[in-house]
């Protein structure tokens, strides 16, 4: 019942090609000298500058480190061992102070839990000025990590992780991505490890979303690959038909974040 909705298999070999090509195109046609990665230490962000490294070359390729003090020390060296693995280039920005002065200036309410989010959101859109700090220095282009699960479903912050000039991976569900990852190389414990965004203590991606990805993968294939109507969706998937509506309720409220923003013109 489960493989009506499978996800579908990559030829891998052919999908690296596909996108190291894009990954050219975007940058030339910018006139961009290269690109610039937030490296997490989690499957996305290590798969995008994998294929950046492929396609342009490791000394095109600047990867920054952004934690916080409360980034579990494993993500770090998972992040530092890619850059190794790569051979690209690093900076290392620790985000406290600069998120810090916001929270601080804004008199938020560290311990209230209306202030949560808010102050989330303005650690992902600090990395993002950070990022594009090292895009304008060297002229590069940000290359953005988000995929193909997280955009369907509005999981990342406008204008922070959504803040970027181009989007190698976006097209992959989260499970084609683990997939991908580990035939380039990327370490299997990086791979399939648990999504955390870590922008808050504790953050875990199943604190936003409802069910872990390869569960929601299938239901968004059946949403959106096949079009499918939910209560087949949850028919074939044997999930509820309530995840299956979340999923999609989830998909029509976060259309503003996949869009330009709405004008007269």
């Amino acid at each position: 019942m489960y493989s009506v909705l499978a996800v579908p298999e990559l030829n891998y070999q052919e999908e690296t090609e596909r996108i190291n090509s894009f990954i050219r195109s975007a940058t030339s046609e910018a006139h961009a000298k290269g690109t610039v990665i937030g490296l997490s230490g989690g499957v996305d962000s290590s798969l995008t500058a994998t294929l950046c490294a492929r396609a342009l070359g490791k000394d095109h390729v600047l990867g920054v480190l952004m934690p916080t003090s409360f980034t579990p020390s494993q993500d770090n060296k998972d992040a530092k061992a890619l850059a190794s693995q790569l051979g690209i280039r690093t900076e290392y920005v620790d985000i406290d102070r600069i998120s810090g002065s916001f929270f601080t200036d804004l008199n938020v309410e560290a311990e209230n839990p209306l202030s949560k989010m808010p102050m989330a959101n303005i650690r992902a859109r600090t990395r993002m000025i950070i990022l594009y700090y090292y895009a304008n220095l060297n002229n590069y282009l940000v290359a953005g990590t988000g995929d193909r699960s997280e955009a369907l479903i509005g999981f990342f912050t406008k204008y922070g992780d959504g803040g970027t000039d181009f989007l190698p991976i976006v097209h992959l569900y989260k499970t084609q991505v683990r997939r991908l990852a580990k035939y380039l190389g990327v370490p299997q414990h990086v791979a399939y490890k648990p999504s955390s965004p870590q922008l808050y203590p504790g953050h875990k991606a199943t604190d936003e979303i409802p069910i872990e990805y390869d569960r929601l993968d299938q239901i968004l294939v059946g949403l959106f690959d096949k079009k499918l109507p939910a209560e087949e969706v949850s028919r074939l998937t044997g999930e509820s038909l309530v995840l299956v509506e979340d999923a999609l309720g989830r998909f029509n409220a976060s259309r503003h974040k996949r869009t330009f923003p709405p004008s007269l013109t």
